[in-house]
């Protein structure tokens, strides 16, 4: 697997024919992008706040598990780092789970094939000599990274939903080169292809494979491709609009949705990244539950949150109307 690195030295996807194209929303490479980027070193543009509350989010386990995605000079990892495809549905903390159970021989044969003839490098030999300590360090670093990120993927809905309308427009009407070179300024689309910014270049035919494009709530440079599985390509990059949920909503546009909903509902909608119960909401507010319960009765009837009953207890959820609020007014 290629991760995203520094240079213009490129790998080449050469295409032949009209590709098959289709999107992937899958969670596991946006948790590889900002492992790399905040914990292994690789930085790619993302926002030094949410550096910190990464890296302050993992235990030292952790920390050494990852350390080798950062090394200089390399963009190959072997593929037990992620799926063998991004699959739609496929929880981050699936993916963890799947890598506890991951057999010490399959880590060792999955870092003999990426390395090839020039033999494991020094930075990942660790992992070779212990592979479950890797292997339970790496998905340690999966659960703690998305305790902190996943909030932010859940508000991503909506960018996400118009990343798969604008994919989709794009095949249908014939303007996948547009589209492609649109993705990153890490990836040229010409005559032959894709040309893609690689410190290992390699080169390689698309042929009849598919190609999955998968957006990526990562920093503006992240990109993570995997060219040669033998069924399909995937092409992992931020998804447009992304720094506006990593930089959360400007003063003036926070202005601007107070005095289109008032401050409490405006406050209680950037609240609700997670559902949370009447009595939290008042608690987190300094109101009486009565107050709270107005509130969020007239959100109920613009339709930007809704109730649900668990047990004793109300639940207030954000619905999708009101993540499509907030995004409006994150610009």
């Amino acid at each position: 697997m290629g991760a995203d690195t520094g240079t213009r030295v490129w790998s080449e996807l050469r295409v032949s024919s009209a590709p098959r194209v289709s999107v992937s929303i899958s969670p596991n490479l946006t948790a590889l992008a900002v492992i790399a980027d905040a914990l292994a070193g690789r930085r790619r543009g993302l926002p030094e706040r949410w550096r910190r509350v990464i890296q302050e989010s993992v235990g030292p386990q952790a920390r050494e598990a990852v350390r080798p995605l950062g090394a200089p000079g390399y963009s190959v990892v072997p593929d037990s780092v992620v799926p063998q495809t991004p699959i739609e549905g496929f929880s981050v903390s699936s993916q963890a789970e799947l890598l506890r159970a991951v057999p010490e021989e399959q880590l060792t044969a999955d870092l003999e094939q990426a390395f090839g003839e020039q033999g494991v490098p020094e930075h990942w030999r660790w992992a070779a000599d212990r592979p479950k300590r890797w292997l339970a360090g790496y998905a340690a670093a999966l659960g703690d990274v998305w305790d902190a990120t996943g909030p932010v993927w859940a508000r991503a809905a909506s960018l996400l939903d118009r990343e798969v309308e604008r994919v989709g427009t794009a095949v249908v009407r014939g303007g996948l080169d547009v589209l492609l070179s649109s993705l990153s300024e890490r990836i040229q689309y010409g005559e032959d292809g894709l040309l893609i910014a690689d410190l290992e270049p390699s080169r390689y035919d698309l042929g009849d494979r598919r190609m999955i494009l998968v957006p990526m709530l990562a920093g503006r440079d992240a990109v993570i491709v995997k060219l040669d599985h033998p069924e399909v390509v995937w092409i992992a990059y931020p998804v447009p609009g992304a720094e506006t949920l990593w930089h959360g909503p400007n003063p003036r546009a926070a202005d601007e949705l107070t005095a289109l909903i008032g401050p409490v509902r405006a406050a209680l909608l950037h609240t609700l990244d997670q559902p949370a119960t009447m009595s939290a909401l008042a608690a987190g507010a300094g109101m009486v539950p009565s107050a709270i319960t107005y509130h969020c009765e007239r959100l109920v009837a613009a339709g930007l949150v809704s109730r649900e009953r668990r047990g004793r207890e109300v639940w207030i959820v954000r619905t999708r109307r009101g993540e499509e609020l907030l995004d409006l007014f994150r610009h």
